[in-house]
């Protein structure tokens, strides 16, 4: 195979999405179980526990804050553990990878048709914290029916990050670096149990580099009430994340899967 791309094709991506859901529909029961109660637990032992001491933070009410920021976390997790380990275990173990690619489809259709997946049903799963705050008096404006949009556009991009983590690690049990290094400082210092106002300046500049960051921020003004050019940058951050993490992630499978 030469090093030149081709051209996208949707048939190989269409085939990969057939793939997904036969996958799909042998085990949507455990992975819907844990995608949906998962972020529900930590809305109700954050929002109900500190927001029984905190009634509201930054103009909000905490159980209304914690709402919308554990969307972002969902997204987070729905979309970047499969990148990775699905993606490492097909490589590796399974050597799935190699069928595919002895069909007419290329790296980069591989990798298309997988994040995107996971993106679209990271984004739908990651939705369901707003429905359960609904429950719970959320009073969202018009603009929640953007949620799906920037949740996808999220996915989209951790599900490439981890694509890409898969491909330099040496082991499966090497994730836990990334877990503990990298996920766990993305997850707490993105604004979704508490502003950021209240750190120090340098910690706050990091902050605004994380893409949950802006995910958040995206979501909860398309619940509360949009900024529009705030609202526009943030997307900008998205966009630009799922950028580095696509050239990222095609590498490194090219790598691993063909040179």
């Amino acid at each position: 195979m030469t090093d030149r791309l081709r051209a996208f094709e949707w048939a190989p991506i269409r085939g990969v999405w057939r793939r997904e859901l036969a996958l799909f529909r042998r085990c949507w029961a455990s992975s819907s179980f844990a995608s949906l109660v998962e972020p529900t637990i930590y809305l109700l032992a954050f929002g109900f526990g500190f927001g029984a001491l905190v009634g509201h933070v930054a103009g909000y009410r905490y159980v209304d804050f914690v709402g919308t920021g554990v969307v972002a976390t969902a997204t987070l997790f729905t979309s970047i553990f499969p990148g990775m380990f699905n993606t490492f275990i097909r490589r590796t173990y399974q050597h799935s990878y190699d069928a595919v690619l002895a069909a007419p489809v290329d790296v980069h259709e591989v990798v298309a048709g997988e994040t995107s997946w996971i993106a679209v049903k990271s984004g739908a799963y990651s939705c369901s914290p707003i429905l359960v705050s609904l429950v719970f008096g959320l009073r969202p404006g018009p603009g929640v029916f953007a949620v799906p949009l920037f949740t996808v556009l999220t996915a989209a991009g951790f599900a490439l990050f981890g694509v890409w983590a898969s491909t330099v690690v040496p082991s499966i049990n090497s994730f836990d670096y990334i877990i503990s290094g990298v996920l766990a400082p993305l997850f707490l210092v993105a604004g979704t149990f508490f502003p950021l106002d209240g750190l120090p300046r340098w910690a706050q500049t990091l902050a605004h580099l994380n893409p949950l960051y802006h995910c958040v921020q995206l979501v909860r003004h398309a619940v509360f009430g949009f900024h529009p050019l705030a609202d526009l940058g943030h997307v900008g951050a998205l966009l630009l994340f799922i950028a580095l993490a696509w050239w990222l992630a095609l590498r490194g499978m090219r790598r691993r899967l063909i040179d």
